[in-house]
């Protein structure tokens, strides 16, 4: 297959649909099926029935903001969601006034305005999608332009063509390490052997964070076409996806769109009438932290416990079943279509020197606008959290924000102007992570937040080496200890030499990093830390 047949595949989809000027987008992710979209969706299908031959009323992916739940744009059909007449907070009785304001005067009871900040000052490369095209069919996402990125490099490339766009782009691994994704691919392309794999690592574990959900649920596709493209770059020709079982909904429309797929000729053997071949498996994982550790998931996937195992050999060497692996996480694959189609230079020229690209960010906690966003490497935090973000409700004041989950830190007031990227935020002794950022107003205590994620280290904790297994339980014991003002100075120095000999001494990254939050908050909340050993307990 070449582009052009393809294109042509494309014009004929779009063709079906020729008569349908406007389209109604019922968001049917995760985060507004819990606020009732199901019940939404059915009654625009309903009100909508016979009533039109131009309007079709459809389920689309993440708008991205959340907490406005459930929402429904209304645009031409070839829109995207900021040339949209977006409602938010919608019930099933607004169907009929939704259905009737198409084309016409909009309702302004519900209108959620596109051109405010949280919209206007996003820059959507992984998103592009969502929110607009139907994750479930196939038709659909190769009606924007779907699959072409494969094609082209299929058709008109060869794999080393593929690696200099890779490396060229400066993408870097979004799962929170940062390692240059054109040479963990070119690593593995250089190994020998007749086997080797790619897997995609959605074992998205971190409180608040939900990237990587919201992006198999509402681009699947995307993940697929990225994933086949590494594989024809690198060699391999087997592939599995490691998801929480947790993420039902993102597990049943990667199934779908497995099936539509293989069925179109885009995965199994002979991809797009060429002599490569790629299968991809779902693996579901159960929900263990540690098992986002690269090593830990190659256990899982191969039907053991899943614990991490000493590095060299690294996976490009020896991963899964002793064969050359490349793995990378779900938003890096999402990368990797555009970055074929528009060039590596094209990315490259986002973000800042060292962190090229958009970063997907999922806010949480005590801000006004909670949902995802994808924004340029370097916007500075204070952009993402009082303008993007809307800043905190309820008139409180900014305390602190933490980024890189259990493996990051908390970032005061007065480093809000820092810009995000890899870096810069590792100056701050944190970390970017794969995305979450967990905002933190004036009523909350950080000792109880360096308590909070250090117990999640402790009870996740795959108990493999002593540092680790014991350090988190005796640093949680101490931190439980302050908390309830029975602490002294003595606890709090023991603490601190907790924090450096787990760093230190831990056989992977969750030990290695366990100990951020207690830091972070000890470097720039240590008032709160002696207000508790002074006996002013948390109540």
């Amino acid at each position: 297959m070449h582009l052009e047949d393809l294109a042509e595949k494309a014009a004929d989809f779009r063709a079906e649909e020729a008569h349908i000027t406007h389209e109604v987008r019922v968001c049917m992710a995760a985060s507004c099926q819990s606020s009732g979209a199901a019940p939404v969706m059915t009654a625009l299908t309903e009100a909508c029935g016979d009533a039109t031959d131009h309007c079709k009323v459809k389920g689309v992916g993440c708008m991205g903001l959340c907490s406005a739940g459930p929402l429904v744009a209304v645009a031409d059909k070839d829109a995207d969601l900021i040339h949209s007449v977006l409602y938010r907070d919608v019930t099933p009785d607004d169907a009929p006034d939704i259905l009737a304001s198409v084309g016409g005067a909009p309702v302004d009871r519900l209108r959620c305005p596109t051109d405010q900040p949280f919209f206007a000052r996003q820059q959507r490369v992984v998103l592009e999608n969502s929110g607009i095209i139907d994750p479930d069919s196939f038709k659909g996402y190769v009606a924007v332009g779907g699959y072409s990125a494969l094609v082209k490099a299929l058709s008109e490339m060869t794999p080393a063509d593929v690696l200099r766009e890779v490396t060229a782009s400066g993408l870097r691994g979004r799962g929170g390490g940062g390692y240059p994704t054109g040479l963990k691919w070119s690593t593995v392309a250089k190994m020998p052997g007749d086997q080797k794999y790619v897997i995609c690592n959605a074992d998205e574990g971190d409180p608040g964070a939900f990237m990587d959900r919201a992006v198999l649920e509402s681009d699947p596709h995307r993940i697929l076409e990225g994933m086949a493209i590494a594989a024809y770059a690198v060699g391999a020709n087997k592939a599995y996806i490691y998801v929480r079982a947790e993420y039902p909904l993102a597990v049943e429309r990667l199934q779908t769109a497995i099936r539509k797929a293989k069925r179109a000729g885009f995965l199994g053997s002979k991809v797009a009438d060429t002599q490569f071949s790629f299968e991809v498996e779902i693996r579901l994982g159960a929900g263990a932290f540690v098992c986002g550790e690269e090593t830990a998931l190659m256990a899982s996937i191969e039907g053991l416990r899943g614990q991490p195992r000493p590095r060299p050999p690294y996976p490009a060497e020896s991963g899964l079943w002793g064969c050359p692996t490349l793995i990378n996480n779900v938003e890096t694959f999402a990368n990797i279509a555009p970055i074929i189609r528009e060039g590596g230079d094209w990315l490259a020229a986002i973000g800042t020197e060292k962190s090229k690209g958009t970063k997907v960010f999922a806010l949480a906690g005590k801000i006004a606008n909670t949902g995802l966003i994808e924004v340029p490497m370097g916007t500075t935090l204070r952009d993402i959290i009082e303008v993007i973000g809307g800043g905190i409700p309820d008139g409180k004041a900014f305390k602190a924000v933490q980024t890189g989950g259990p493996s990051g830190g908390c970032i005061p007031q007065a480093h809000l102007d820092i810009p995000v990227d890899y870096d810069s935020l590792k100056t701050l002794g944190t970390m970017m992570g794969s995305g979450g950022m967990i905002v933190m107003d004036e009523t909350s205590s950080m000792v109880d937040v360096a308590r909070y994620f250090m117990e999640f280290c402790m009870t996740e904790s795959c108990g493999k080496c002593v540092p680790c297994r014991t350090g988190t339980q005796q640093m949680h014991g101490l931190l439980d200890k302050i908390t309830k003002a029975r602490g002294s100075h003595a606890d709090l120095a023991l603490l601190e030499e907790l924090c450096e000999v787990v760093q230190a001494t831990s056989l992977c990254g969750l030990g290695q990093t366990a100990p951020n939050p207690v830091l972070s908050t000890l470097r720039y909340f240590r008032d709160e830390y002696e207000e508790k050993l002074r006996g002013e307990a948390t109540p």
